[in-house]
């Protein structure tokens, strides 16, 4: 049977979403309960900025899945607490019996430029986008590996792929968890474990008012899902991959690194001597991919 007409099913498997109250994360919580999944559905409810806490979206959530049928429990944990990560994770094993499916979701925003930005503004950013996933995606791990089976999905953003004005601490966090991504993808290998990160485009409370209503109306957050549920099957074979979607497009960013130059390590170069060869150092002719830092290190002696 052609795998798109294999229907993508995770009966029997749990899945934990944080931030899956509302936009996003909700969209993937309903849609993997449809495909028979057991479903954590996470979030403390709080504003865009990660201000305040309410028990209501996470019930709506867990009721409407209840209604269409299916299993899913609520969690008000925090991400940004590593008590509220296992916690969470706790609850998806001593609830269901496993954890299969871990999609990093939560997040806030509150954008200032770096020339105003104060510390407490960079902590809370950072505290639920990267700190949030260590949190979670650690215990996580732990299980996955006892079981031998896992699917890890980071969210990054194209503010963290390609910058973008008054997010520098948006933008560090969500690149961050590339980097994390990348390093949870090799540590799970051997177990069966695959990580992979999306930057979705899709219309939800961090993007409601930065966004004019034409774009947003192209914006709706569950053409994202059937890529989480795709990257998050058993039937695919993809990690350590980052993918762009939405507004109708779906495309792979790739890291890479170009041939550069040569020199001689053990002799001092002047600036001069490096401003000579800058053309052929920015040169991305014949750039290559790296699959983690050693063949890339390696790869410098080729």
């Amino acid at each position: 049977m052609d795998q798109e007409k294999k229907p993508i099913r995770f009966d029997d498997q749990v899945v934990l979403i944080t931030g899956a109250g509302g936009g996003l994360g909700r969209a993937y919580a309903l849609e993997f309960a449809r495909r028979g999944a057991k479903v954590v559905v996470n979030d403390i409810g709080a504003a865009r900025d990660g201000a305040g806490n309410s028990e209501g979206p996470a019930a709506q959530v867990v009721e409407e899945i209840l209604a269409m049928g299916g299993e899913a429990i609520a969690s008000m944990d925090s991400v940004a607490d590593p008590d509220g990560g296992e916690a969470m994770v706790a609850s998806a094993v001593g609830t269901f019996g496993r954890l299969d499916v871990l999609v990093n979701n939560a997040g806030n925003l509150k954008d200032v430029s770096l020339v105003k930005m104060q510390p407490q503004d960079w902590n809370a950013v950072l505290d639920v986008h990267l700190k949030g996933a260590f949190c979670v995606t650690a215990p996580a791990l732990r299980v996955m590996k006892n079981q031998n089976y896992g699917r890890i999905l980071f969210t990054t953003s194209a503010a963290g792929l390609y910058g973008n004005f008054g997010q520098s601490h948006y933008a560090a966090a969500k690149m961050g968890l590339v980097g994390m991504m990348q390093s949870v993808c090799i540590e799970g290998r051997k177990n069966n474990i695959q990580a992979n990160a999306i930057a979705p485009l899709a219309a939800s409370r961090m993007t409601e008012d930065l966004l004019p209503p034409e774009v947003l109306e192209n914006m709706d957050p569950a053409t994202v899902a059937p890529l989480v549920l795709w990257l998050c099957s058993s039937a695919c074979g993809e990690s350590g991959s980052i993918f762009n979607m939405g507004l109708g497009c779906l495309n792979r960013v790739q890291l890479v690194t170009g041939r550069g130059v040569r020199f001689d390590p053990k002799k001092a170069m002047a600036p001069e001597e490096l401003a000579g060869m800058w053309p052929e150092v920015l040169s991305m002719e014949g750039a290559a991919a790296y699959s983690d830092m050693n063949a890339f290190i390696f790869g410098l002696f080729s």
